[in-house]
């Protein structure tokens, strides 16, 4: 990697010159290229992590405060932050810093990683194809990652356009700001990265608000908008990744807000900023599949991309050049327009990064030892440690690059990772319902899932249902049944509180488990759960259930609840039944088993009372009198 600007023999003004004239070409000949290049961005294959499946916190809260956050690991977190421009939570994804956990009153700089074109809704690509996760966890630098923002460029669009309401920049640079100072320990000290799309906006960013980066990094961004050709290019590769529009992000090309979010011409804005630039050939490198031709690979439409990347960049360092604005270039003789390469400068451009951010590029010396040392030395895939031994509520905890092992004199030293460590540090960690660790994290015995077990409760996590705590008596209870093996299965949401009412709940994949003082911990599943449902739940005049699910005849079932039943069987549904005369006399004839056989239909009013219909006859109650019929 070659640092400062001089990087050619040439004079500034003869290169300047061909490169403008060269884009144009260059530009209007990989129109196709382009927009299929932009396309080859895409992070397809993924499992999403930013819908529930870690530890999941639902707030509510006016625009601009925090609506939900999902702990994902012990330090990464997914936040859904109300935008007040854009009328909606937007997620951010957080890599926290190393000292998150040993330094709990410190705070550390932010990275705001961005996106190419085809950014998804469900997690940024920065984690989906690269090792960013990995690398940043020795980095002490809170790093955000925004989720979504498809073809946006991370600017604020005229209109609304195929369903969005793009107000980008508002969001990262004023909205999302105080977020991350009041609530997460970031510092005003900033910097920006990004690949293709985001790579233009790391430096549009930087440049249309001063002072708010101190370091812009483009990996293979398109960094000139407004030359001959690029206006068109950009907007249908627009079209082609998302449907979008670009008129409605800065209107035609002669609209001054192209001008006015063109990296090239904002260029001088840049002084004082560290700036990295990057791209590579075009050409077959070592992360490419050759084609038999020499000098091309299999990723044409990336070929095509990286070539304007790199002429565009060129374009835009001569223009840094002649305003005597430092940067650190990077042309690789080879490479495409693809995650492996951004990935390389990631490491390539952290020591530049960190100087600018003023924390130390390298990770500082720990030591493993004590009671922490063999659970590290056996587990090797909790990878090196991170941080020495620090203090936590009645014991010691140590991190590592990909989980943390725990010590306390009664329960000894265990890890906690991945998703069963993000729910644990959902949960408060020691300090909260679930105490230390008690065990490392096991298998299930039917293959599906993996689990800790804590003092006070235990994190259960699967593929399908994510990680969640289960503590107190909803455990309890739900040992009782059988584990995750019994009817309820997997725990798939945490512990809440009831609305209305002072008790607990908590879903699992075949229903819910209740727990209130008067009524002790009781199951609601299946078609019976959905007639309580319709019934209002735990607010309805049913209240709380008293029983778990009894099965009864013919393949049947029933839950008590404190104000009435259901009952349910394959051949008459699920119907309520009230407390009362009506039922006390089904009760005398038998319930179920007696000649009435099933409720077919709920309680209805009827001219002078009420009755309901069972499979073989109806009771009513009329001016008083019970009718059994």
């Amino acid at each position: 990697m070659r640092s400062g600007l001089e990087r050619s023999s040439r004079r500034a003004g003869t290169e300047g010159r061909w490169r403008r004239r060269a884009l144009g070409v260059a530009a209007a000949a990989l129109v196709m290229p382009l927009a299929a290049g932009l396309t080859s961005v895409g992070t397809a294959g993924a499992q999403s992590l930013g819908t529930p499946g870690g530890n999941s916190t639902v707030q509510s809260g006016p625009a601009g405060t925090i609506s939900q956050v999902d702990w994902l690991t012990d330090r990464r977190v997914a936040v859904w932050v109300n935008s007040p421009s854009m009328g909606i939570p937007i997620q951010v994804q957080l890599l926290l810093a190393r000292d998150w956990n040993a330094k709990p009153d410190a705070k550390f700089p932010v990275v705001y990683m961005l996106d190419g074109m085809r950014a998804r809704d469900d997690e940024n690509g920065w984690t989906i194809e690269t090792d960013a996760e990995a690398f940043y966890a020795d980095k002490n630098v809170n790093v955000v990652m925004p989720i979504g923002g498809q073809s946006s460029f991370y600017a604020d669009w005229l209109d609304q356009n195929n369903g969005q309401n793009y107000k980008w920049e508002t969001f990262l640079t004023k909205e999302l700001p105080p977020i991350l100072e009041s609530q997460w320990r970031t510092t005003q000290t900033r910097g920006a990265v990004g690949l293709s799309m985001g790579g233009t906006s790391a430096m549009m960013l930087a440049a249309r608000n001063p002072g708010f980066f101190k370091f812009a990094g483009s990996l293979s961004g398109i960094l000139t908008t407004t030359t001959l050709g690029m206006p068109q290019a950009i907007s249908y590769a627009m079209s082609d990744a998302g449907g979008y529009d670009a008129d409605a992000m800065w209107g035609n090309p002669t609209n001054d807000a192209w001008a006015a979010h063109d990296p090239y011409l904002l260029a001088d804005k840049l002084k004082g900023v560290s700036l990295y630039i990057s791209s590579g050939s075009g050409t077959t490198g070592p992360y490419d599949q050759p084609s038999g031709i020499p000098g091309i690979s299999t990723n044409y439409a990336g070929m095509g991309l990286e070539i304007l990347s790199r002429l565009t960049s060129q374009t835009f360092t001569t223009k840094l050049r002649k305003l005597n604005i430092p940067a650190t270039v990077n042309y690789r003789p080879s490479g495409t327009h693809s995650w492996p390469y951004w990935e390389f400068e990631l490491h390539q451009l952290w020591p530049q990064l960190a100087t600018a951010l003023g924390v130390e590029a390298d990770k500082p010396g720990c030591g493993v030892g004590g009671a922490i040392a063999p659970v590290a030395n056996g587990n090797k895939w909790i990878g090196d440690c991170l941080t020495g031994e620090y203090p936590v509520a009645g014991g010691v905890a140590q991190d590592y690059r990909f989980g943390r092992i725990f010590f306390s004199g009664g329960t000894g030293a265990h890890a906690v990772a991945g998703r069963v460590g993000g729910a644990y540090q959902g949960a408060n960690g020691p300090a909260g319902v679930l105490g230390f660790p008690t065990t490392g994290e096991l298998g299930t015995p039917d293959g599906r899932g993996r689990f800790n077990h804590f003092q006070k409760g235990s994190v259960y996590w699967t593929g399908q249902t994510g990680a969640h705590a289960v503590s107190g008596p909803i455990k309890d209870e739900w040992v009782k049944q059988g584990w995750e093996t019994g009817p309820l299965g997997y725990p798939n949401a945490d512990q809440t509180k009831l609305q209305g009412k002072d008790g607990l709940a908590q879903g699992f994949e075949i229903g819910t488990m209740y727990w209130s003082q008067p009524t002790g911990a009781q199951a609601v599943r299946g078609l019976i759960m959905k007639k309580y449902g319709e019934l209002g739940w735990e607010n309805g005049w049913l209240g709380l259930p008293v029983t778990s699910e009894v099965p009864v005849k013919d393949r049947g079932a029933f839950n008590r609840f404190q104000n009435g039943n259901i009952y349910w069987s394959p051949a008459s549904g699920a119907w309520s039944v009230k407390n009362g005369p009506i039922f006390d006399a089904w009760a005398s004839v038998g319930y179920e088993n007696g000649r009435l056989g099933y409720p077919i239909g709920d309680q209805i009013d009827v001219p002078g009372g009420t009755q309901q219909n069972f499979q073989h006859g109806v009771i009513s109650i009329k001016d008083g009198k019970t009718n059994i019929g």
